[in-house]
């Protein structure tokens, strides 16, 4: 079983109108509302104006500020939103409390459908990254490419650090956690967190430390972020149970849209020997191991991650630059007398997000 942040490990949930989120310099935050979903949204301006749209999707336990490194450095590449999942960050719990793979994916893909903006850079983190899959395989039509940090997908033999995230499922477990650790500190509770998601947790700076500490007091306030937080856990568990064509691994299968892949070595959470795998599942994917990350590295390691990115992002324009070359080659093939028809009927090397070599 793969998992995300345990309880010890949060960086939480959403936010009383007295305690307002936290706005990194550049970005700005915006509310989306739809029917029975409001989603908080992060968004950084882009450097310039017509860059092709992204969603960055955070995990279990955290927030779009999980994003905002990662963000700052491909302002000039993309034009990036970062939504905070329904009952976590500053978004409220979502009104028929589904809190699935499923019902997540479904919210997401809400959003993406009425923001107008598609098709997609689509990124996640772990559960995020589980996320991302189920809406890549659900509807090709709204993901350009797809970059995935640690995802959370279904392990045979489970990483021993993991399994406490895992027993967050069992109903009641987070109100016996909450009451076992009652006299720990946020600062306790951060340091924990830092230990199991980042590789070296020395690199974090005490300016950055102090900003997660009060984030963590702001999330603990919030009277849903035990219950968002149990019930996506408990969603992420059970999908791991699901078979046929919801399985994750089969959906895994049936993503269109090219890959990156990112493991991080000294991840405690999603274990690396999963890294092989997934690179040979999906169909269309290249592997970026990162030997000092854990299993946030687009938090640790943002340079690293954001130069995999711009990869991907060039070998995606190359290929539709290709696209619309054969295309403009056939229309004047068919202005010049050739069969209309046959000339429809070529293939678009790449169209399809196929077969490009496994990384």
């Amino acid at each position: 079983m793969s998992s995300t942040e345990p309880p010890e490990a949060r960086i939480v949930a959403a936010v009383p109108p007295a305690r307002p989120v936290r706005v990194g310099a550049g970005e700005k935050l915006r509310t989306t509302s739809l029917p029975g979903l409001t989603l908080n949204v992060r968004t950084r301006p882009p450097v310039v104006s017509g860059l092709p749209p992204a969603v960055f999707l955070h995990g279990l336990g955290g927030c779009s500020q999980n994003w905002s490194p990662l963000m700052e450095r491909l302002a000039d590449r993309l034009d990036i939103e970062a939504p905070d999942l329904p009952g976590f960050g500053d978004s409220p719990p979502p009104d028929d409390g589904d809190y699935s793979i499923s019902g997540h994916a479904r919210a997401v893909i809400r959003h993406l459908d009425a923001s107008g903006r598609t098709p997609v850079h689509l990124a996640g983190n772990s559960m995020g990254g589980t996320i991302a899959i189920r809406v890549a395989a659900v509807r090709p039509d709204l993901v350009r490419s797809l970059t995935l940090v640690s995802p959370a997908l279904p392990e045979r033999r489970p990483q021993r650090t993991a399994v406490p995230t895992g027993l967050l499922a069992i109903p009641g477990a987070t109100r016996l956690f909450s009451r076992a650790t009652r006299d720990w500190d946020a600062e306790r509770r951060t340091r924990e967190l830092l230990a199991l998601t980042y590789g070296d947790p020395g690199q974090v700076t005490q300016e950055d430390f102090a900003l997660a500490v009060e984030e963590y007091e702001r999330r603990l306030a919030l009277p849903y972020f035990w219950d968002a937080l149990a019930r996506s856990a408990r969603g992420l568990v059970d999908s791991y149970a699901l078979g046929g064509q919801h399985s994750l691994w089969r959906q895994a299968e049936r993503v269109l849209a090219p890959t990156l892949l990112v493991y991080g070595m000294r991840d405690q959470l999603v274990s690396f020997r999963m890294a092989r795998r997934a690179s040979a599942t999906f169909r269309d994917s290249r592997l970026l191991t990162l030997l000092d990350a854990g299993h946030v590295a687009m938090m640790e390691y943002p340079g690293a991650v954001a130069r995999g990115m711009r990869e991907l992002l060039d070998d995606v324009e190359g290929r539709d630059a290709d696209g619309r070359a054969v295309g403009l080659r056939h229309e004047q093939e068919a202005t010049d007398g050739r069969d209309s028809r046959k000339i429809r009927g070529v293939p678009v090397p790449g169209a399809d997000g196929s077969g490009a070599a496994r990384g």
